[in-house]
């Protein structure tokens, strides 16, 4: 298996990235969280929540999803500041995450019930803190300008003005969609382990002798998926340990549900043409969902079915695992047509999040 990476390019003391009077009302600080504290992740999820509720009408992190940002392991590619009042209570919260060279990721978030000004002076902490990051982790990647990425629900218009006063852009808009799944969809496909339609081969990655998966397997998902999305939008090259390490990181990722699909009709060595890696996605309901985390289809195989028979096969999957649902993510300015596959297989959509970016320059001495 790839090794985790260990070169934090981030600057992890807040107190070289912010003026020594960062403007905070007196008795509030701004500091870096411990990740390891009960009740500081406790108090991370409930803000998480919060802001999940105000933005789309209903919350669904978990503690799992705070850590991933907090945690000693999550910290090897991230770092986090948390501003707090003079009881000590969290009253925002910032991440940022190296996801890919050129493309840092920040979360963002205020606590909902707070004084405006003081949301406010809060938000313009985070994005100052934030900005600075960004400098840090351009300039140890040699970069001329580092993307931030941030989000936001479509009908967060308090998020949005936040944004934008920032000097962020929105620039796409993507619908979070899902499908239900009958009991009876479990027969979509023969074996969601294995499967061939057409000259195509759609199978789990293999496992070795103590259940981890083959790396040869690994990686030739990373190169279709890499392949797949070279034209789309805002794709930056992750390396291999990169990406295996992000998709590791996910509280619901599972290796039995990454499936490759092979073109096998050429008489010669199977194919690698297409690849779907899935997630477990839980619920306060207690019913868990599959979330197709990543389709990728190489254009060399583009009409063969590919897409359709990885999507037919996370479906008889979820089936199978007594699962209501399968969600995923689709870009709604996308030129590939892709949500019409996806709309004629009986997704819709539940909710709409966009994209918002800024770019900053890196100071290189």
């Amino acid at each position: 298996m790839p090794v985790i990476p260990d070169d934090n390019r981030f600057e992890s003391d807040p107190a070289d990235l912010l003026p020594q009077d960062p403007g905070l009302p007196e008795g509030w600080v701004a500091a870096a969280p411990d990740g390891s504290d009960r009740p500081t992740v406790e108090r991370l999820t409930e803000l998480l929540r919060a802001h999940e509720r105000a933005g789309r009408g209903w919350a669904g992190a978990g503690e799992e999803d705070v850590l991933v940002e907090v945690s000693d392991r999550g910290l090897t590619t991230r770092e986090n500041l948390v501003v707090r009042d003079p009881a000590g209570r969290i009253q925002a919260w910032g991440s940022v995450h190296d996801r890919a060279e050129g493309r840092m990721l920040f979360v963002h978030i205020v606590d909902r019930e707070i004084d405006e000004r003081l949301a406010d002076r809060c938000s313009d902490v985070l994005f100052e803190w934030a900005e600075a990051q960004a400098k840090a982790v351009g300039e140890a990647r040699g970069l001329a300008v580092q993307q931030i990425d941030s989000g936001s629900f479509a009908d967060d218009e308090r998020q949005h003005g936040w944004l934008a006063d920032a000097g962020f852009d929105r620039v796409r808009t993507w619908w979070q969609m899902s499908r239900s799944v009958e009991a009876e969809e479990a027969e979509l496909v023969p074996d969601p382990a294995r499967w061939e339609r057409n000259g195509v081969v759609f199978r789990l990655v293999e496992r070795q002798g103590d259940g981890l998966p083959s790396e040869a397997d690994l990686r030739a998902v990373h190169e279709v998926l890499e392949g797949a999305f070279t034209d789309h939008f805002n794709s930056a090259e992750e390396t291999f340990h990169e990406f295996i390490h992000r998709l590791r990181e996910d509280p619901g990722h599972r290796w039995d549900h990454w499936w490759i699909a092979e073109i096998v009709d050429g008489g010669g060595e199977p194919e690698p043409a297409g690849a779907l890696v899935g997630t477990v996605s839980e619920s306060d309901t207690g019913t868990d969902g599959s979330y197709v985390s990543y389709l990728g289809v190489l254009e060399s195989a583009r009409g063969r079915g590919v897409a359709t028979g990885l999507l037919r096969t996370i479906i008889a999957d979820a089936a199978s695992r007594g699962r209501d649902r399968v969600g995923l993510e689709v870009d709604a300015d996308s030129p590939t047509g892709a949500d019409g596959l996806y709309t004629s297989m009986g997704w819709g959509t539940k909710y709409v999040t966009e994209s918002w970016h800024r770019d900053v320059t890196v100071s290189q001495q």
